[in-house]
This record gives C-alpha cells, structure tokens and sequence, in this order.
C-alpha cells in the first residue's frame, strides 16, 4: 500500500477530507488537506503556484534526489516539512496541516496553513477584575501560549508539547521557567501527563484528576483564564499546562491561601486589597461555621444567649413545627436548588430568577411557618458569603453541612470536633508533593510576602516555590 492510499484508507468517509491533484516537474502530486481547517488562499498561492513553476527552477528532474530541495528551493511558506511517517502525516492533516504526497517518493511534505475559526482573545468571564489586564485565553493552544510568551520574554521559558488521548490525539503544553521551577516538579508533572491512560481529553479536568492524589472537595490543583496570573506563578517557580481546546490553565502546585487571592489584588491600592483579604477570610468563616454554631447554640446551649435576644428568638420561632437543625438542612438546601438553577438557565434570565425565587421564597417560607426569620437571615448570610469565595463554594458548602450535623448531635463539642476534622482535612492535603497550607508550618521555606495579607510589590516579586527541607532531606537519604 503506498502513502495516498494508506491516507485515503485513513480518512476515508470523510466528506471534508479534499484530494487535489497537481502536476509539477516532479510528476503527479496529490495535495490533502480538510477544508474546514484550512486556509484556501494560504494553499493557492503558496503551495500549488510554487509546485506548478518549481520545473522553471529545476529543468532536469533527474538532478532532484530528495523532496529537501524542493522545501528549500520552491515553497515559499513559513513553515514546512518532512513528516515521521505516514501516521504522522495523517496527524498533520488532522490538525490543519495540508500534506504533498508525490508518486515515486517514500517522503511526505507537510505545510502549514491553518485556518480554522477560533474565539478571539476577550475578557474572562469568570474572573473579572476592577483594573488590571482585560485579555483572557481562548481555546486555542497556540494563542495561549503566545499570551504567557508575550509577557515573559526569557529564553528560559520553556513549553514541552506532549500528545494525549488515544483517540483525541489532543495537544497539552507543560510550561515552565528553567532554573527557577524545581527540577524533581517539573519531571513529575511531564511524567504524570505522559503516562496518562485515557482514551480522549476534552478539557483540564482530565489531567487535573491524574494530578490529584486524594480525594477531596478541596481543589488542589489551581485553574485559571487569565495570561497575567499564568505568567506570575511561573515566575514564582510554579509549572502550567495548557491543553488544546479549553481556556482554562492548570497551575500546579497549588495552595489553600490563594483561594483568598484574586487577579487585580495586585493592581490596586495595598490596604485596599487588604481590607477586601480580610472581607473575604470572613466569609470563609462565616460561610463553614455560623449556621453550625447556630444550630448548636439553639439546641443545646441556650444559655449562652442573652435573655432579650432569646425572648426575641422565642417569638421569631412560635409556630414553626420543625427542629432548628432541619430548618438550617432544607433552607440550606433551597438556596443550593435557586443558586444551581441561575446558573444553568440563560444569563439573561438566570440572574433575576435567583433574585425573585430566593425573595419569594423568602416570604413563603416564613408566612407558611415553616423557618424561622433568623433561621432565614442566617442562611441567607452563609449562601452570600460563598460569593466572596467563589473557588471554595463547593468545599464550604460541602463541610458546613458537615459542621451542621456534627452540631446537630453533639452541640458545641459536635460543633469543634467538625471543625478540628476540617483542620486535619486541610492539613494532610497535598499539591503535587507540597502541603497544600503551604507556607504555614514550613518555617525555613518562609519566602513569601503575600499570606494573608498583601506586602508590598517589590517584595512579592522575590517569592520562589521551593520544597521544605523535609522533603530535600528524604531525598537526600
């Protein structure tokens, strides 16, 4: 079987696979490219017009020896080459890279000449800033790294390209800066992503789950649309990977202190980052103990409430049939069902549908007797709370159920053993070998300048990931 054949054999079926025959000096060449990937014009004027005249150039077609000449003396395009073999070649057609096959040589010419639609570079929707870059990554690979080149212009900045998915041939790129990201990371994570054993990918979240090693509602491997961020934890020694196809970056390792940390945090003023730092580590606490505490202080420890608030509490809850721990459960619950409805229904609509359910349900709710006002204010609280937080709403929301229950059975001691079992949680999570409250307790590895709260900029730039002595030390031995 010779190339055009094992290539037609390959594709065949495929209505938007195009065979175009061409006569140069060689003899007869095929051109196969699929149009919808291609640039048409791209392919007119610079590879079938060059192959046409090339017999002006070489009169004698027996002084051609190899298809090299003719990269070197008749295309005129950028980029061009020699494909492996004929599974390679077909990869090239696959990914918008039209192909030359010539009748009597082994050799396949590739070029290339994409030209398929892609999203243009616009803002991130869903990290959005007051000041600061606007630009966003798109889905396509090429345009994502020349995003994170464009602000780090280091010649140690690398991108290794590696192909996974045995059947979606998808293209990843790890990316790093040589000499500032630890050498022992940078190998894991290439090895991690190679030796993934999946048949297709389709976004971050597949490579995410290989770089994961326990299972928790925390998320220990970062993500990101935006090219500034990207480009600052590389700095920091962190290591990206991009994969073909989504606008999300994943940025590993990753800690539990930069939930706290949004993108213009570092464009506006210090203390008015801090003040908002402060806002959202508030939240944190609200959001994962007040509706425990809460349930506790109602069930158990009514003595700990002043005696005109709990004749207030009294009244507020005169008629409500059900226990303040289901109270807390189902009201919990409804703004999980309004919060998940206004962002699966269209944007348009999304918003005020949140708005008027949780108002009316609200007023239904209490008219019907079935929650208490307090009961509402301090869901509702906790449910705004999570907004502050946008990336730990999963993990709060899981634990304060947790919290509320353990409250629920036990009262206050319920209430501290819940949340010592959330410090443990915390604690034994890792991110790709470094704890995941890293720096918190790797005092000699204490760089960083920006915890809790914002330092100033010219010393945040000095940070550097680097691992904690006890992991050089067993390395070491």
């Amino acid at each position: 079987m010779n190339n055009l054949e094992y290539v037609k054999e390959k594709l065949k079926n495929s209505f938007d696979v195009k065979y175009r025959s061409i006569q140069t000096v060689l003899g007869k060449a095929t051109l196969v490219f699929i149009d919808d990937l291609c640039n048409s014009e791209m392919i007119s004027e610079y590879v079938v017009l060059p192959l046409r005249g090339f017999g002006e150039l070489y009169p004698n077609k027996g002084s051609i020896n190899s298809l090299q000449e003719v990269l070197e003396n008749a295309l005129d395009i950028n980029a061009a080459g020699i494909a492996k073999d004929n599974d390679d070649a077909v990869m090239h057609i696959l990914s918008g890279d039209p192909i030359v096959i010539f009748e009597g040589f082994k050799e396949i010419l590739y070029v290339e000449a994409k030209g398929f639609p892609v999203r243009s570079v616009g803002t991130p929707e869903t990290e959005s800033v007051l000041k600061g870059p606007r630009e966003g990554f798109n889905e396509l690979i090429v345009n994502n790294v020349a995003l994170i080149r464009r602000r780090i212009k280091n010649p140690d900045l690398k991108f290794e390209a590696i192909v996974v998915g045995e059947k979606s041939k998808t293209a990843v790129a790890v990316c790093y800066i040589d000499g500032i990201a630890p050498s022992n990371l940078v190998d894991e994570i290439k090895e991690k992503v190679k030796n993934l054993d999946i048949r297709f990918i389709l976004d971050t979240n597949y490579i995410e789950d290989a770089l994961k090693k326990q299972n928790s509602f925390f998320d220990t491997v970062g993500y990101t649309e935006k090219p500034d961020e990207v480009s600052a934890k590389l700095l920091e020694g962190r290591v990206g990977v991009i994969v073909d196809g989504t606008p999300f970056v994943i940025t590993v390792p990753y800690f539990f202190l930069e939930n706290f940390q949004m993108p213009d945090d570092y464009y506006v003023n210090r203390y008015y980052t801090n003040f908002n730092r402060m806002l959202r580590w508030s939240a944190f606490f609200i959001a994962a103990f007040v509706p425990a505490l809460y349930v506790a202080i109602m069930t158990y420890h009514f003595a700990m409430i002043p005696s005109m608030f709990m004749f207030r509490l009294a009244v507020s809850r005169a008629g409500v049939p059900f226990p303040t721990f289901l109270e807390v459960i189902v009201m919990m619950l409804a703004f999980q069902f309004i919060k998940e409805a206004g962002l699966r229904l269209p944007q348009p609509i999304g918003g005020a549908m949140s708005i008027v359910a949780a108002l009316i349900l609200g007023d239904a709710v209490v008219g019907a007797g079935i929650a208490s006002r307090i009961t509402i204010i301090i869901v509702a609280l906790s449910t705004l709370a999570y907004f502050l937080i946008p990336k730990l709403y999963g993990a709060v929301s899981f634990w304060a159920i947790i919290l509320v229950i353990f409250s629920a059975a036990f009262g206050i001691p319920g209430f501290l053993c819940g949340a010592i079992l959330l410090t443990v949680q915390l604690a034994e999570l890792e991110s790709v070998g470094y704890p995941f409250l890293f720096p918190i307790g790797t005092i000699s590895e204490y760089k960083f300048k920006d915890v809790v709260l914002r330092g100033k900029l010219n010393r945040i730039s000095q940070n550097i990931i680097k691992r904690g002595k006890k992991d050089e030390d067993k390395e070491t031995n």
